[in-house]
């Protein structure tokens, strides 16, 4: 299968007579890799290897966070910042005054210095985290720790240069070919506010500032703005034909008004320009999405990729794919827990992904994968057994 024109002609709601299973096997692959417990047959195979013999799609959505662009890009993590080989964009900090350092334990220390006062922040990536497959670190300082620290980050974020990375990237398509299709990844939160409640602050800080200094909070997501737009525009005249925005909502931790307000708009605005490009903007909406649903619609996104149902969120596959008709792909649709022993049984699993697919009518409008990743501990079997359903559905 032409596994990249099938989720484009997905994406694009044309008949592909195939379901494409493209699942995210980026962190099952890493951990066992690692812990030296991948099926025998595949002990010496690349994921790339793995998924061509298995004959489902290679999946190139959430990006390897470890993947620096260089040294210096893991002070900026600390920021909500992932300057990445594969990003389409580049992250150009040399007005900032900034230090780091990296110790024997993974804790990153960085300082930014500004004319509105210094900035720190500490973030984390352990050995174990590495063994288990993460790539992502924690955030264990934020940024902002009072209002009196806003219009120093502002300031960071209005200074901060983005230039294009389109080598790396082309490199990067050249190597997925049709396997697949490459998202050229964004920004991780999907606005600028939902950046300052993610990224710069613990959600509790957030959340009295947000009720105290709203004027505070607006003010500075005026100039973290500036930067998304920045990296947005270099990523809608890259190469790339989907573009990745924002990730990890909760109809509690981004309830639904709060999302309407300070999220829609600016999914909506880069869908737009999106589309005056000819490309399609993807979300990772992985959390608990009951009251969600229409803030994605409005919002005119493309794909909703890492959908995760019943039993893990409160809806139900089916009520998520009534509700998006024809206008939004889901990419996911799987819970992970379906392929974790501990959570069902062979027998439990059988029966589950026996009605999944036959509750999938069509086949129109889903890309299926594992929400929000295949987990590390995942029966390689079962893995196996949805691919061969998918081939054959």
């Amino acid at each position: 299968m032409d596994y990249r024109k099938t989720i484009l002609d997905t994406i694009e709601g044309r008949e592909t007579g195939n379901i494409p299973f493209v699942p995210r096997m980026d962190l099952w692959y890493a951990s066992n890799k690692r812990n030296n417990t991948l099926p025998e047959k595949y002990k010496c195979s690349s994921l790339m290897d793995i998924t061509r013999d298995m004959g489902v799609g290679y999946h190139s959505v959430v990006p390897n966070f470890r993947d620096l662009y260089n040294t210096r890009s893991g002070a900026l993590q600390g920021l909500g910042i992932y300057d990445l080989k594969n990003n389409p964009y580049i992250v150009i900090p040399d007005s900032i005054d900034m230090d780091f350092n990296t110790d024997s334990n993974g804790k990153t220390s960085n300082i930014f210095r500004t004319p509105y006062g210094k900035i720190t922040t500490e973030t984390f990536y352990s050995k174990k985290m590495e063994m288990d497959g993460a790539s992502l670190g924690h955030t264990t300082e934020y940024a902002v720790k009072s209002s009196k620290d806003l219009e120093a980050v502002g300031y960071i974020f209005e200074n901060i240069r983005v230039d294009e990375n389109y080598k790396n990237f082309r490199e990067h398509l050249e190597y997925v070919g049709d396997d697949g299709v490459c998202v050229a990844f964004g920004m991780l939160p999907g606005s600028p506010m939902h950046h300052i409640m993610k990224e710069l602050m613990s959600f509790e800080d957030f959340i009295y500032e947000f009720t105290d200094n709203i004027k505070g909070l607006l003010d500075l997501a005026e100039k973290i703005e500036i930067f998304y737009d920045r990296v947005l525009s270099v990523s809608l005249d890259s190469p790339a034909e989907v573009i990745f925005l924002g990730a990890n909502y909760d109809s509690f931790l981004t309830w639904p008004d709060f999302f309407k307000k300070h999220i829609t708009p600016y999914l909506k605005k880069y869908a737009d320009l999106a589309h005056k490009k000819g490309k399609y903007l993807l979300t990772h909406a992985d959390g608990e999405n009951k009251g969600l649903i229409q803030e994605y619609l409005d919002a005119g996104i493309d794909v909703a990729d890492s959908i995760c149902p019943k039993p893990m969120t409160s809806l139900s596959l089916e009520e998520v794919r009534e509700s998006f008709g024809d206008n939004i792909t889901i990419w996911g649709g799987l819970p992970s827990i379906c392929v974790l022993e501990d959570s069902m049984s062979d027998k439990e699993f059988d029966r589950y992904i026996k009605e999944f697919f036959e509750k999938l009518g069509g086949g129109n409008n889903i890309i299926l994968s594992f929400a929000d990743t295949t987990p590390p501990a995942a029966k390689f079997s079962r893995i196996e057994l949805v691919a061969e359903m998918a081939r054959a559905f």
